[in-house]
């Protein structure tokens, strides 16, 4: 197979996305909509409060009877919150009055408890207050047919209680995007198995499915394909309905590197497979009937950050969420770096505290290690200079993965 000119992450990434749609839309309770992504606009179903209510715990008075201090009124009543007083405050009166009650008719404002004092029916007021004092007012929060949330947002537990709070019972949120994961290699045994002299364990599998989850996605684990261009075609097939195939290895084109030749006599139309990037060159991206395939690359670094830099805004574009997938930042480079070549560069680095980033010495793509330790990739375009510790430098973030 000819060598295909390598192509820039990001002209990768706008045609990775371009080609994906949302995967669809479910109604769930609310009780289950912490994480899911919104996909049709919330509007209440209620007035918050529906009515003026006490902020405080105290007594509702009129402000004109409080105006000069001390005040004695008569106590006439009182309004906890989930009940109301039924009557009317007049002058020289008070209502007792406790947090979340209704402000009764006539009363227009508030006298903490801890400015008065009470003997019998009769409370003295210490502190005056103006109209409006310590009353939330109708509507103070939201009116019924506002609309407060909006499709794309990806519900978190603020967003729950504000829904509850609406009165809104259930929501429609995108379907989670079920994403086939199929490792290939006759070196793999899954973590447990009995391994050969030769054998390694397959842990992109097992890291691409959790990525996937932490995203809102539905991994399908298909099993691990041996370097067999039959049994590789008919676990293949196993990505049927899936919303996107995802191979692990097997990407290049060397002699085991069968994925390309063998999807391809089951249909695949390749788009790209070579991308300017390091970890993480040989990626296949391209459409196998009608599903999706991301073809990713079998070393475990390259496999993940490619996860981080294609898988993740994938799911979040067939989610629809607006503004998901990455995290990117800048950090001030903690050691020197010297110029980079025609790659895009992601270098494992720690990141202190107070933003420096420093890039671990070995650079290895089989190195898990220094990938779980790592706080960031310093991103290095293409053909990037010299850098100094010192230097602000863009990284990609690795929290919430």
């Amino acid at each position: 197979m000819a060598a295909q000119p390598l192509i820039s992450v990001e002209e990768a990434l706008a045609r990775i996305t371009a080609a994906l749609r949302p995967a669809g839309t479910e109604m769930v309770g609310i009780a289950h909509a912490h994480g899911r992504v919104l996909a049709r606009a919330v509007a209440s179903n209620r007035t918050q409060p529906p009515f003026a209510v006490s902020a405080m715990d105290g007594y509702a008075v009129r402000a004109h009877d409080v105006a000069a201090v001390p005040a004695r009124l008569t106590v006439i009543g009182q309004a906890p919150a989930g009940a109301a007083f039924a009557g009317m405050v007049g002058p020289g009166q008070a209502v007792r009055i406790f947090t979340g009650g209704p402000v009764p008719h006539g009363a227009d404002t508030i006298i903490i408890q801890e400015d008065t004092s009470v003997a019998g029916d009769q409370v003295t007021i210490r502190e005056s207050a103006a109209a409006g004092r310590h009353i939330r007012p109708e509507g103070l929060d939201f009116r019924a047919g506002d609309v407060m949330l909006t499709p794309g947002r990806r519900l978190g537990a603020r967003d729950v209680a504000l829904a509850a709070a609406m009165n809104v019972p259930w929501l429609k949120v995108a379907r989670r995007p079920r994403i086939a994961l199929l490792a290939t290699g006759d070196e793999l045994v899954r973590p447990g198995e009995p391994i050969g002299p030769h054998q390694i364990v397959s842990s992109n599998a097992l890291g691409l499915a959790a990525m996937i989850a932490a995203c809102g996605g539905e991994a399908i684990d298909l099993g691990i394909a041996a370097d067999d261009r039959e049994e590789l075609r008919a676990m293949a097939l196993g990505a049927r309905g899936a919303d996107m195939l995802i191979t692990l290895g097997g990407a290049s084109v060397g002699d085991h590197d069968l994925v390309q030749s063998v999807l391809g006599e089951a249909g695949l139309k390749v788009d790209f497979w070579r991308i300017a990037m390091r970890p993480g060159k040989p990626l296949i991206f391209g459409q196998m009937g009608g599903t999706p395939m991301l073809g990713l690359p079998g070393n475990p670094v390259s496999s993940m950050v490619c996860g981080l830099l294609f898988v993740r805004p994938a799911i979040a574009e067939l989610l629809g969420e607006t503004g998901g997938g990455n995290y990117t930042g800048t950090a001030i480079l903690g050691a020197d770096m010297g110029p980079n070549d025609n790659r895009q560069d992601y270098v494992r680095a720690s990141l202190s505290a107070d933003g420096v980033a420093t890039p671990f010495t070995v650079q290895d793509s089989a190195m898990l290690s220094s990938l779980a330790k790592a706080g960031c990739l310093i991103i290095r375009p293409p053909f990037a200079p010299a850098a100094r510790a010192g230097d602000v430098v863009p990284v990609l973030l690795l929290e919430g993965d």
